[in-house]
């Protein structure tokens, strides 16, 4: 099983919107970028990673850098490499466990900021309409 260990070395965010006007609406654009693969001495990875979060109009930018060590047995290390080396995604392992650090930093980035967050809040549903038992369409009860 691979272990993966994610650290943040750069962070850089900015500001454009005035902060007295209000924000209008907006479309968020986040992309991970895995930038290399490299085989350590001791039989570990390092992925260095970029998030670059856009937003449109562009009322600001945030950019984390950082790397993601993985560890684990020497066939899931070597097969790992072997796939970044074929031109083939990371695995799924590695992307969540960047993702999920550096998502949850952007957010508290967004809040020093005052913009907001670079993912999807949940919505509640509203109060005094009845959750429909049946979705909408055909019905295909007996």
């Amino acid at each position: 099983m691979l272990r993966v260990n994610v650290t943040i070395t750069s962070i850089s965010a900015e500001r454009f919107w005035d902060i007295r006007k209000p924000i209008p609406p907006i479309q968020i654009n986040t992309n991970i970028n895995v930038v290399g693969m490299e085989k350590k001495q001791d039989g570990s990875l390092e992925v260095p990673f970029v998030l670059s979060i856009g937003f449109n109009p562009s009322i600001a930018q945030m950019s984390i850098k950082g790397n993601a060590f993985v560890t684990g047995e020497k066939t899931e290390i070597d097969k790992a490499l072997k796939d970044y080396e074929q031109k083939k995604p990371p695995a799924q392992i590695i992307i969540q466990s960047v993702s999920n650090v550096v998502f949850i930093e952007s957010v508290l980035i967004s809040r020093i900021l005052n913009l907001p967050p670079p993912i999807p809040l949940p919505q509640i549903p509203e109060t005094g309409k009845p959750p429909s038992s049946k979705p909408e369409g055909r019905d295909y009860s007996a």
